[in-house]
């Protein structure tokens, strides 16, 4: 598989996006952990080749957008992920969580139809390939607590206390400092 590699700047620091051939958004992540993204890379897919992008990805202005308060923006994005077909199922589930709502690990789980698996729930959330387009910043302990994000907690904190405001609603579960 061939992987079109370009990066953007954010309110978040730098973001790394890879399209596929078909022009699908198959990478989000960060540029300060950018070997935990080939690693992610590398199980989900085995042979991938990463070529740097001739153009800057087609989807940097949905991601400004999103920043500046469209939080629709990003629902227009295609993605594609690698994968097991529960981690698949999980990332779904993911994107049907609307903006600024949580949901714990738990409730996930139910929502899959495994609600004995929060811990492969919060495996799969961290594999996620595509973060803030799917939206795995908005998983969190059972307590409400703020937990695990691969992109550091600082920046979950951030994404929910972002999209709190621009959709009208608090989040369910208010992020903590």
């Amino acid at each position: 598989m061939k992987l079109y590699m370009s990066s953007m700047d954010s309110p978040l620091g730098t973001i790394i996006l890879m399209t596929d051939d078909e022009n699908r958004l198959r990478v989000l992540d960060f540029a300060d952990h950018e070997q935990r993204m080939l690693d992610l890379l590398h199980r989900q897919y085995k042979h991938t080749e990463i070529i740097p992008a001739s153009t800057p990805c087609p989807y940097e202005k949905n991601l400004h957008d999103y920043f500046n308060g469209d939080l629709d923006a990003l629902n227009t994005i295609p993605v594609a992920t690698g994968g097991t077909p529960f981690q698949r199922a999980v990332w779904q589930a993911l994107q049907e969580i609307p903006h600024s709502q949580t949901m714990s690990y738990g409730e996930l789980a139910a929502k899959v139809g495994n609600p004995n698996a929060s811990r492969a729930i919060g495996l799969a959330n961290g594999a996620n390939p595509i973060s803030i387009v799917i939206p795995c910043h908005r998983v969190i302990g059972k307590d409400g607590s703020m937990t695990g994000y691969g992109g550091g907690l600082e920046r979950k904190i951030w994404l929910l206390r972002h999209e709190a405001p621009f959709s009208g609603m608090m989040p369910s579960h208010p992020p903590m400092s």
